[in-house]
């Protein structure tokens, strides 16, 4: 099957040599330099791995790189930028997200044989995201030469092969063995998947690039590719919102608010505290497993989870709940988000197997008085309100569960008009399920203050994301042909 032929208008594919090669904030920073030419473009992803997810205005989630993406582009984020999501609950299985509604969940042989009934949906989408723009910028996943998942794939060249799309690779040489990585690409891709490369991009340089032009002469001479780019290192990417937990980076500055988070292996939404990292006078922290809680953190914060009571048993038989216990009794603060929320109740319960086997049950940690139940629709809702003391917030719910008790008296949000989260008699401990809400200047601002008064009012966080999709823009625009891009995304190889 392919779209070319009636397609009116162009796309690019940009695949990797491997996983965390850059490709998401490439399509972000092409997304927003062909924007600022006056184009319009739409960012796509055909399947995505992440609990990392956004929530859309059609009520539907996707990965969290895609919401960038069409941040860059100036656009709402719609369900049809990430038709296939997929969302880890444990190291075989994962939720499927379905053009933002979930399917089912499936394990992973589960999952390969229900791939070729999704790509109609997937064409579908990207028929729908095509719509109206001058050019579709498409992200690929993981690796282009996935011999083994190829049969099956709507990710990589299985995709492009359907929607004939030409395609790009990019190569990270920042983790060595670059040459190989494009050449064995090349190599194992049959031929007429190798038709459908029209070039690659370096990503990641450091140093001289004259040095590397003896490779580009090689790589000319093996696979007959163009080089397209060769992108130096770009610092400031770790300003913007990581999708994937293997990015997860800490921030240690000495004299600041010290903020830390347990790792939790199923750890959900963490783009949740990028707003809190970026601050200049807050230590965040991600603590690894095998490592204790710090004992002088200012506040611990429980993150969201894709899997609350397999991630409440990992806390507990990593002794986390002892230092949370130790930091309330010494008077420390503790917030909960979305599943930590519900984790610091006094149980969970998932009678449906919502998120696990059914009739799961855990105690909580029990320093709030709520008892929560997985059950009932997904919530997937964008929202705003305001916070206890009268502070605008604004962010989006995504949880299955219900959660009630005595401490639900004292909310901590209001959002919509209705009451959200609960905290402790005391007011030490809270929890909410709203998600993204420190990106909201003002409540950052006033909620950092209580943590130590006297700090300024910080940073502009949406303002600073933007500026940094403007300079990524512009870095790739001097190391990259754009007229020559969209002369290839003109093109229909199949």
């Amino acid at each position: 099957m392919s779209l070319a032929a009636d397609r009116p208008f162009a796309a690019l594919m940009f695949q990797g040599t491997g996983s965390d090669v850059g490709k998401s904030l490439m399509v972000a920073g092409l997304a927003r330099a062909f924007t600022l030419r006056g184009l319009k473009i739409s960012p796509f992803k055909p399947q995505n791995m992440s609990n990392n997810a956004a929530v859309t205005a059609d009520g539907g989630e996707i990965g969290r790189a895609q919401a960038l993406q069409a941040r860059a582009c100036g656009i709402p984020p719609s369900r049809h930028m990430n038709p296939v999501l997929l969302k880890p609950q444990s190291e075989t299985g994962a939720q499927v997200v379905v053009q933002g509604q979930v399917l089912t969940t499936a394990g992973a042989r589960d999952y390969y044989r229900l791939k070729p009934s999704l790509l109609p949906k997937v064409l579908e989408s990207f028929a729908l995201m095509g719509a109206g723009a001058d050019m579709v910028l498409v992200e690929g996943a993981g690796s282009a030469a996935e011999v083994n998942l190829r049969a099956a794939d709507i990710a990589n060249m299985g995709f492009a092969e359907a929607a004939d799309v030409p395609v790009i690779l990019v190569a990270d040489i920042d983790r060595g063995g670059v040459i190989a990585s494009i050449v064995g690409t090349w190599t194992i891709l049959p031929a007429p998947e190798r038709a459908r490369l029209k070039g690659y991009v370096i990503n990641k340089f450091r140093g001289d690039a004259s040095l590397f032009t003896p490779a580009i002469d090689f790589i000319r001479d093996r696979t007959g590719l163009p080089c397209l780019g060769v992108v130096p290192f770009f610092a400031e990417a770790g300003l913007l919102p990581p999708e994937d937990s293997a990015s997860l980076r800490n921030h240690n500055k000495e004299g600041a608010i010290k903020i830390v988070l347990p790792q939790l292996p199923r750890i959900a939404n963490f783009d949740d505290f990028d707003p809190l990292a970026a601050e200049a006078d807050v230590d965040l922290r991600f603590i690894p497993p095998g490592q204790a809680l710090p004992g002088d953190a200012d506040l611990i914060i429980l993150p969201g989870s894709k899997s609350t009571i397999g991630d409440l048993d990992f806390l507990r038989a990593q002794g986390w709940d002892v230092d949370v216990h130790a930091h309330i009794r010494r008077g420390g603060r503790v917030l909960g988000i979305c599943a930590g929320f519900q984790m610091l109740g006094r149980s969970v319960s998932d009678p449906l197997g919502v998120e696990g086997p059914a009739g799961g049950r855990a105690e909580g940690l029990g320093w709030l008085a709520v008892d929560t139940e997985m059950a009932g629709d997904k919530v997937l809702t964008l929202i705003e309100g305001h916070d206890v003391h009268g502070v605008p917030v604004r962010g989006y719910e995504m949880h299955m569960g219900r959660t009630m008790g005595t401490d639900c008296a004292r909310p901590l949000l209001t959002l919509a008009g209705q009451p959200d989260g609960a905290i402790s008699a005391d007011g030490r401990v809270m929890g909410c399920y709203l998600h993204g809400l420190f990106a909201s200047d003002a409540f950052r601002s006033a909620f950092l203050a209580r943590l130590r008064p006297g700090r300024g009012d910080g940073i502009a966080y949406d303002a600073q994301v933007d500026a940094v999709l403007d300079k990524l823009a512009d870095h790739l625009a001097t190391h990259m042909d754009l007229d020559q891009l969209l002369r290839l995304a003109a093109t229909t190889p199949g």
